[in-house]
């Protein structure tokens, strides 16, 4: 397969996925294997210290396309997320949670707004963003209290008229990609903030398309992660009226 050729770049960031990333990767190629595009699946490894290396090496032998590019470090999902972006080859390219809590078939919502020229397009699992959003297993109770005041948080401070800006599941095109990923600097959960509010500066025009999302209570997010994305959506609020993101280039 030619890389010049590639339609789409399919990005996982993975730490410690041992149990959950074959059953995703297994999902990701019986969807693609009947699409008429071409594709890769990038698997970016953050400095994983449980089996997931081991637990890849043996499925990837199943898996078409399968790219990895391996860190030996953890540095956040944000810096894995970035790494896949940029080393990502196809026309179109979607980063997804190793858990597939939003399936991969939500592609067949995205990928019609972006042939239609916009830029990016989020899955939201809040109706207000798109109808017909849904959480269809949902988080325990307090972690969506959490995500509540978070996001109000994100709202008033960074990226108005979105609520919903964490779910795992974006598609970019390349162009796009490219610009916003070039410029990010935070490696840790409040990446998707920061894309979203450099989308904005850059004027990108953004689609949200409906989610059907099913949590999976193995969430890596602890308590401490709520915390960290209110910190560092101050901070990416501070570098956008420092001007340290060099937007003077914006389309």
């Amino acid at each position: 397969m030619s890389e010049s050729a590639i339609y789409l770049s399919v990005i996982i960031p993975a730490c410690n996925e041992a149990q959950r990333l074959p059953k995703t990767l297994r999902r990701l190629q019986a969807y693609l294997s009947t699409c008429s595009f071409t594709y890769e699946i990038l698997v970016v490894l953050d400095g994983p210290t449980d089996d997931t290396r081991d637990v890849l090496e043996a499925t990837g032998r199943e898996i078409k396309n399968l790219k990895i590019v391996d860190h030996a470090v953890n540095r956040g999902k944000g810096y894995a997320v970035r790494e896949g972006m940029l080393k990502a080859r196809g026309q179109v390219r979607l980063f997804t949670d190793a858990d597939n809590s939003t399936d991969i078939s939500h592609l067949e919502r995205m990928l019609p707004l972006l042939e239609q020229g916009l830029d990016l397009v989020i899955c939201s699992r809040h109706p207000t963003d798109a109808e017909g959003a849904r959480q269809a297993v949902s988080q325990a109770w307090h972690k969506r209290f959490l995500g509540i005041i978070g996001n109000l948080f994100i709202r008033l401070v960074v990226v108005r008229g979105i609520r919903d800006t964490q779910c795992g599941f974006k598609a970019f095109r390349d162009y796009a990609a490219e610009k916003i990923f070039s410029r990010t600097v935070i490696d840790g959960w409040a990446f998707d903030v920061e894309v979203l509010a450099l989308a904005r500066a850059l004027k990108y025009r953004i689609g949200i398309a409906p989610a059907n999302w099913v949590n999976d209570p193995r969430s890596h997010v602890k308590w401490s992660g709520y915390l960290q994305v209110l910190w560092e959506t101050a901070k990416i609020r501070r570098n956008l009226v420092a001007g340290r993101y060099s937007l003077g280039d914006a389309p």
